[in-house]
């Protein structure tokens, strides 16, 4: 049985539907990360979860107990918020021991759990400074600290690291992943930033509008995205318009250039114009390989980014498409305008739902 399991969760905002019959189960222990754009209901589902908003319809479980309908003080969670949402007239010892304290533990219970929390988040100098006295990422670790101090059974975190700058953002991640595994708890993380999600989590959720797109590994989600929004939303993605030729052979037609896929075309039909992606990492230049799929493209663009080289090319029919290149000083690219064929294998040309 699952540690968390939500089903059939609706939330109804006057004439507006903010999540559509959200449903999954998530492990003991287990890191799941809620991705999508601004208003995609990520941190509506958080909100509903912690028990600061209540469904429309829909059932909230935590390890078999019901808490659809229990105040969030009876749910046994630890939030972990963008603002920090520190206590500015506490010190950082004070505002880690605040629930606990709430929780009328005993004092010298409290104190223990203080240095423990104080060490696990390695801030034990600092304990006597208050929140205007650190830095954001600090701040932001002392936030954590205080989420985890009553030993909850779920840990969420609502984009924690939005207001951070890109380094800090990267080791604090990595801290926060740490820690989750080192305690075991099973955790909720929200973000729009798909390199976050991709970095650190067990599973994606992606969210559009109120609805689940993909539910699946990192290596699922990018690799092998079912819908166009997934596809585009996360990482660079190549999107073609393709003509199903063969649907039992994986023959498409791209303009008057001929494409397999070795996947399965779920519903298709002869005829039927579908969407067609391909990373641009999976793209080479090459002559025409046996076995594999080649296009015949002039190069419009070569853009150095630094340890890659993105180039654009142009197909026949105008439809252009990218491919990234390792920079390699000894190797000779392409000028613009140059004619070039591009090859990738038939795995890794997606047909999407």
């Amino acid at each position: 049985m699952a540690f968390l399991e939500i089903s059939d969760l609706k939330k109804v905002f006057g004439n507006q539907t903010a999540v559509h019959d959200f449903a999954i189960e998530i492990q003991r222990g287990e890191f799941v990360t809620f991705l999508g754009p601004s208003g995609c209901g990520k941190t509506t589902i958080l909100r509903l979860i912690a028990g600061f908003e209540s469904p429309s319809a829909g059932v909230i479980k935590f390890d078999g107990r019901d808490v659809t309908w229990l105040p969030t003080n009876q749910r046994n969670i630890g939030m972990v918020f963008q603002s920090y949402a520190l206590f500015p007239n506490m010190t950082v010892a004070d505002n880690i021991g605040f629930g606990l304290k709430v929780a009328k533990m005993p004092t010298e219970q409290v104190r223990a759990r203080i240095d423990e929390m104080l060490s696990l988040i390695k801030l034990t100098p600092l304990a006597g400074r208050y929140p205007w006295q650190l830095s954001g990422g600090q701040q932001q670790r002392v936030a954590l600290a205080r989420a985890l101090a009553n030993k909850p059974q779920v840990l969420l975190l609502d984009e924690p690291l939005s207001a951070l700058d890109a380094k800090i953002r990267v080791s604090l991640r990595e801290e926060i992943r740490a820690l989750q595994r080192e305690l075991g708890i099973t955790s909720i993380f929200v973000t729009h930033d798909q390199e976050e999600a991709l970095s650190i989590s067990d599973r994606i959720v992606v969210l559009n509008e109120g609805r689940v797109e993909q539910i699946g590994t990192p290596s699922e989600v990018y690799n092998f995205p079912r819908t166009r929004f997934v596809a585009s939303f996360v990482g660079t993605l190549n999107l073609l318009s393709g003509t199903l030729v063969d649907v039992a052979t994986g023959q498409i037609a791209v303009g008057n250039q001929q494409l397999v896929t070795t996947h399965v075309m779920v519903g298709a039909t002869k005829g039927q114009t579908r969407a067609l992606a391909i990373r641009p990492e999976a793209i080479v230049f090459e002559a025409p390989q046996p076995g594999r799929n080649s296009l015949a493209a002039t190069v419009e663009e070569v853009n150095f980014l630094g340890a890659i080289v993105r180039i654009r090319a142009k197909l026949v029919g105008h439809a252009v498409i990218s491919l990234d290149v390792f920079n390699d000083p000894n190797q000779t690219l392409p000028q613009r305008g140059a004619s070039v064929t591009l090859g990738f294998s038939r795995e890794n040309l997606l047909v999407l739902e």
